[in-house]
């Protein structure tokens, strides 16, 4: 049975003032948002609302506790005029897992997806049809409920927003290996996509920038000894013909991506392991020559090649490939998103 949404439509589309030829990533948004608010320990009854401001409370717990969590999605538009998603049943599961580390409601299935496809059905003229194009979907959930004391709050508002959005990165990425600042713990929350994760990564890649890089590799909070992540990436090695990527844990998300990516590395007959990978390795691995391909994988970018990595005051190149797994991954995926290949793993979700 579907969810009974309450929808109002605006009086007054933005899009007519959109450049669909030259997009930002994430800064424009479109005209309608879905929000449900949690209340007396349930869901309220969703809304489509025009996209607008909210009101909170100055004690909203959101402010002064950072329960917040979100997750990243895209909607694709086909040369046939087809709306697609891809693996959204991922995010639902995964937004969960995140709300329930940091104490939050769970947000029901149906309200989820209903919610999510009326949204997109009514944004559908929003969905860029340039190459590389997307429309950019944000579901995030925070808590409004009020209050200085430290504890859960008693009130949430889950939101879904959209943006049409042109490619995440351009240009030859370099990385800094980060043996100061962590980007998670051991028990802490790394696993989950919450605000303060992030909040936490921006001194760091600022001090990274200002010394000429794009990005920071992100090493285990113990001994730094073991790569994690690549800015807000996943991230992949390629020794020789080998992909190496690390283990999921308390401290690196279980990524959407890196999920595909390894899927189809097996259906491809590459070899895949999935393990611990120390700095040294990798510096070794450079000197050594063996040391193809870094990439970060993520579902903004999904597929973001590194160039060359720097640590501890030295710079390694990574060699340029004609055909590099990085854009064999990147157009494997996007043609299963743009509908423009077979899917065999069932990851293309038709809007209808």
């Amino acid at each position: 049975m579907s969810t009974a949404i309450d929808i109002q439509k605006t009086s007054a589309s933005k899009i007519f003032e959109v450049d669909f030829n030259n997009l930002p990533f994430g800064q424009i948004t479109s005209d309608h948002m879905f929000i449900c608010d949690y209340k007396n320990g349930k869901w309220q009854q969703p809304q489509i609302l025009p996209y607008q401001n909210f009101s909170l409370d100055p004690s909203a717990r959101i402010f002064h506790y950072g329960q917040s969590v979100f997750e990243g999605m895209k909607a694709y538009r086909d040369d046939k005029d087809k709306i697609w998603l891809f693996r959204p049943l991922e995010n639902q599961r995964r937004i969960n897992i995140s709300s329930e580390r940091l104490a939050m409601p769970a947000f029901p299935e149906n309200y989820f997806m209903d919610g999510l496809l009326a949204l997109i059905k009514l944004e559908k003229d929003w969905i860029p049809q340039t190459e590389g194009s997307s429309l950019y979907i944000r579901p995030y959930i925070f808590a409004t409920g009020i209050g200085f004391h430290a504890s859960p709050a008693d009130e949430y508002k889950f939101v879904i927003a959209c943006s049409p959005s042109g490619s995440y990165f351009s240009g030859k990425v370099k990385v800094l290996i980060e043996e100061k600042y962590s980007r998670s713990a051991n028990g802490g929350v790394g696993f989950a996509k919450a605000g303060g994760n992030y909040a936490g990564q921006f001194y760091p890649t600022q001090l990274a920038k200002a010394k000429g890089y794009q990005q920071v590799i992100w090493t285990d909070d113990n001994t730094h000894e073991y790569i994690e992540e690549a800015g807000a990436m996943n991230v992949f090695i390629r020794i020789g013909d080998t992909l190496i990527t690390s283990p999921t844990s308390d401290r690196i998300l279980d990524g959407i991506t890196r999920k595909s990516v390894i899927a189809i590395a097996k259906d491809e007959n590459i070899p895949v392991e999935v393990r611990k990978i120390t700095v040294s390795e990798l510096v070794e691995a450079s000197k050594k020559g063996t040391l193809k391909e870094m990439f970060g994988a993520g579902t903004a970018a999904v597929i973001s090649p590194i160039h060359g990595f720097g640590y501890r005051e030295k710079d390694y190149d990574l060699p340029e490939l004609e055909n590099s797994y990085a854009s064999r991954f990147k157009k494997r995926i996007t043609d299963i998103q743009y509908n423009r290949a077979e899917d065999k793993f069932g990851w293309r979700y038709l809007v209808e």
